[in-house]
């Protein structure tokens, strides 16, 4: 028996562990950081101090140890009789899973949450199949001098009416798949080239191709045009885009977070701005986030603050579409820890 035990034991562990943790550790991952997301928006509209700790690193190592004795004693004689047996066993098992969080501070802080994203990033985007009218909402703050819509701080105001026009007309461009984008490469220098042509165009899409070149101020006999950081174009060659940094990004969304009147009554948080260019039937968040005193049945996710609940509705496809588009720009926004970094590591077992 104890031989037998001793050859099984030989066979490794450590293979059939990875099915099972491979996919528990990306489940806990995955919604621990959404939670962190929500829950930051959900500071950020109390104006409360957000706080991101990515995990860098999980390590796990398991032990299993087995231990058999078998024993007995019997007199000796004409006849052999056994007066006692012992037979005992022990086992020991141990998982313990050391993880490792990275606080987002520092340079780390600086470049990812504060440095503009670049204009090439926007395109590259709308190039892959997010929406163009998403996608200019969420990240530009101007085109060409066209401004966009901002509910949060200081520069609080609402889209100028051309914005939304440029981005509806956009959109249908991208849907009939005229919108493209090349980099030219000059002295060493990349540029990213808008391209809005195809060989084959309705009258109603070289309409909305004329609205947003007539929006943008940019030449009608032009269809392609390059794309550079800036509040205003050099000529009417160029479509001057100031792109939203990670943070300005966050705040906006955070400022059309639902709360609730009493929270607004006792001052504790500002309701909601309202502008004179909002659509009559009320403006649209990208990514609506309720709240309310009980924890929500169905929610995609959902955290505590303050005694309320806040959440993002599982049916609210709209939403979760928004909300995980946000959560991929900020991984590519994210440039990595800085040398020196502070790390937290706790051993959880």
């Amino acid at each position: 028996m104890a031989m037998a035990l001793a050859i099984s034991g030989c066979a490794s562990m450590g293979p059939g562990t990875i099915g099972r943790d491979r996919f528990d550790y990306d489940h806990a991952i995955n919604h621990s950081w959404k939670q962190m997301m929500l829950l930051n928006l959900v500071k950020m509209r109390y104006g409360d101090t957000p706080m991101f700790l990515d995990v860098a690193s999980i390590t796990n190592s398991y032990t299993l140890e087995a231990q058999v004795s078998l024993g007995s004693t019997w007199a000796s004689g004409s006849s052999v009789a056994f007066d006692s047996t012992a037979l005992g066993g022990s086992g020991h098992y141990a998982d313990k899973p050391t993880i490792t969080y990275n606080p987002l501070s520092g340079d780390r802080f600086t470049r990812s949450l504060m440095t503009p994203i670049a204009p090439g990033v926007v395109l590259s985007l709308i190039q892959s199949g997010y929406a163009a009218d998403f996608i200019m909402q969420l990240l530009v703050s101007s085109a060409n001098g066209v401004q966009n819509r901002f509910g949060a701080g200081a520069r609080a105001r609402g889209a100028d009416p051309e914005f939304l026009t440029l981005c509806a007309a956009l959109r249908r461009v991208q849907a009939s798949g005229a919108v493209g984008m090349r980099i030219d490469k000059t002295k060493g220098a990349e540029l990213v080239v808008l391209i809005l042509n195809r060989k084959k165009m309705t009258s109603a899409l070289q309409q909305d191709r004329q609205t947003v070149r007539e929006i943008l101020g940019i030449r009608q006999s032009l269809n392609e045009f390059h794309v550079v950081y800036g509040s205003a174009p050099a000529n009417d060659t160029e479509l001057a885009l100031v792109t939203r940094s990670m943070l300005e990004i966050l705040m906006d969304i955070a400022a059309s977070i639902e709360v609730p009147d009493a929270m607004v009554a006792e001052g504790r948080v500002l309701k909601t701005a309202v502008f004179d260019t909002d659509p009559v039937d009320g403006f649209k968040p990208l990514v609506r986030i309720h709240s309310g005193r009980d924890k929500p049945d169905d929610a995609i996710v959902a955290v505590p603050y303050r005694n309320y609940w806040y959440w993002i509705d599982d049916r609210d496809f709209r939403s979760k579409l928004g909300f995980t588009a946000l959560m991929m720009i900020f991984s590519l926004t994210d440039t990595g820890p800085a040398k020196g970094q502070p790390i937290i590591t706790i051993p959880a077992g």
